[in-house]
Parts: C-alpha cells; structure tokens; sequence
C-alpha cells in the first residue's frame, strides 16, 4: 500500500520539480494515515519525518516496520539508506519546535532554490533550515523589493531575507531570538556574497518587545511568520500567536510607510484572523496562490497580505 503509493506521487511529484527546476521539495505528506510520514528531497538526502501518534507497536516492532519503510523508499527514489535522515515529531507543534536542538553532528550542505543557495542541517533541529512550503511565497517577496526597506521578523535561517537581497531591496533587516539561527542568517548571506553591512542587518531581539522600539515611516515591506506558541526564557514575556497577533501587526503597520505591507503567515490550524482589530486599509488572504505544488491539498497554514 505504502510502496505503490509512494511510487504514484515521487514520479507526479518529480516531474514537476523537474520543470520548474527544483531540487528540494517534499514527495510525500501523511498520504496514508498507517504511514504517517513527511517526505522530503534536498538534492540527494532525503528527510523523512515521522509524526508521533499512538501505533500500538512495541519498540522492536515499531523498529522493523521503520526499517521496511525506509527500504521502500530507498527502492523507490532509488537511493541508499546513509542518504535518510529519519526525526520524530508533532504534528501538532507548529513551528514552535524549529529552536529544538537535538544533536551536535554540525552537518551542513548547500542546496539551491531559484538561484539562491541555502545550508540545511538534516541532524541537529526538528526543521531542515529552509521552510519548503513558503518556496511561492519567497519568489513573490523577491519581485516586490526593489528599493524597499524590509523588515523580517521570526526570520529563522534568513531565507526570506535572502530573497529581499536577490529582489534588490534598499535595506534588509532580519529580528530573530536565536543566536543560532542568525548567525545561520547570516551565512547565509555570505553563502550568496550579500556582504553589505550597510545594507543587511541582523538584530538579536524578542519580537514582541522590539516591534514597541521602532519608529513611524521605518520599513516599506514586511515578513511575519511566527511560531504559533514561545515562552523562552529569553523573553520578557510569552508569545500566543492567537492571542498577540493583532497587536503586533498593529505595532508593524506604525512602523511601515504608507501603502506599506506586511506578509502575515501562521501555521497555528485553528487560527483566525481578527480583522476588525487590525487597522489596515486591506487585508487580503492569499494562502492559495501561495502554494506550492507540493503542498497542495496538504498544507495547514495561513498567508496573509495586509497592507497601511
């Protein structure tokens, strides 16, 4: 069941990766529910995510039906198993997860998206280091920076920053809580030889507290993708995206320009949008025409474009 599955959508899958000339994306995703997996290619390694859940399987067995799936996919995408890289995780966690340090192999490897290069890590995080299902959004951000100052908050590993840089953006400035994931931003950038310093910047700050610093007239477009729940010790206070989203979208759309706008994204399934509180000219949701192939029917997040 699971093989002839796999097959089906690897050989749909890859075709169109193929003529879009994309390398990195995901094949599989929960399709049948006794295979709860993530599927996903970067080059040749391949990311294989198996979401927890209550199997029934003692510990050797659950072993022996781990290791038959993963001979199935190495059948399948014709592959050796030193090339999977295997992680249990929530379903449920959102991207709360993404700061989870789990090893210290230190693995990184570059793979390119669109003409832009990235280093993933398959070993050491829950997350890869390149969100696959934002790949639409990221190449829409790129065609609408030119000559704009943006501002990337939560940005993680920086690849929407990276795009704002390729899109020739005036500034690029990327607020992130960990210093491990800037500096991940930031070799990012080296990796791309976005050297700038007057141009690019990286600020080590809590979102929430930092949004109350800026001041009127200070960015033309902004990214906003946040966990959906953090209480790090780092911060002053804890974050709810429910809870705390339209105050902070409200605390961008007073540092933003006029006619300025903000790329608003959660993946918190039960969210909703509390428009009336939000005071922008426009919102606007465009979380279908910022799917990508891979995801469709799939993906359980939010994109919103709000605008001064």
């Amino acid at each position: 069941m699971f093989e002839n599955r796999l097959t089906k959508v690897f050989k749909h899958r890859s075709k169109l990766a193929k003529r879009q000339n994309i390398s990195c994306y995901r094949i599989y995703d929960h399709d049948i529910p006794e295979f709860p997996f993530a599927i996903e290619l970067y080059d040749e390694k391949i990311y294989l995510a198996e979401y927890l859940r209550r199997h029934g399987m003692e510990d050797d067995e659950h072993e022996e039906w781990l290791q038959a799936s993963i001979d199935i996919i190495c059948k399948i995408l014709d592959t050796d198993e030193d090339k999977i890289y295997s992680r249990q995780r929530n379903r449920k966690a959102g991207r709360q997860g993404q700061y989870q340090r789990i090893d210290q192999a230190k693995e990184f490897f570059t793979v390119e998206e669109n003409g832009l290069k990235f280093l993933i890590n398959l070993t050491d995080y829950l997350d890869t280091g390149l969100f696959l299902d934002h790949r639409t959004t990221r190449k829409i951000l790129r065609e609408q920076v030119t000559n704009k100052r943006v501002l990337n908050l939560f940005c993680y590993t920086g690849s929407f920053s990276v795009y704002a840089a390729a899109g020739n953006a005036s500034t690029v400035t990327s607020v992130d809580l960990s210093k491990t994931y800037l500096q991940w931003a930031e070799d990012n950038f080296e990796l791309n030889n976005f050297k700038d310093q007057s141009k690019y910047f990286f600020v080590h700050a809590d979102v929430k507290q930092y949004l109350k610093t800026l001041k009127p007239d200070s960015f033309d477009l902004v990214i906003m993708d946040p966990p959906t729940f953090s209480n790090s010790k780092r911060m002053k206070d804890f974050l709810d995206i429910q809870i705390d989203h339209a105050e902070m979208i409200n605390d961008v759309l007073k540092a933003l320009t006029p006619g300025g706008i903000i790329y608003f994204s959660t993946n918190y399934t039960k969210f909703v949008l509390d428009k009336e509180e939000i005071k922008a000219t426009s919102i606007k949701d465009i979380t279908k025409q910022t799917i990508p192939f891979d995801f469709e029917g799939k993906l359980k997040r939010w994109c919103y474009l709000i605008q001064k």
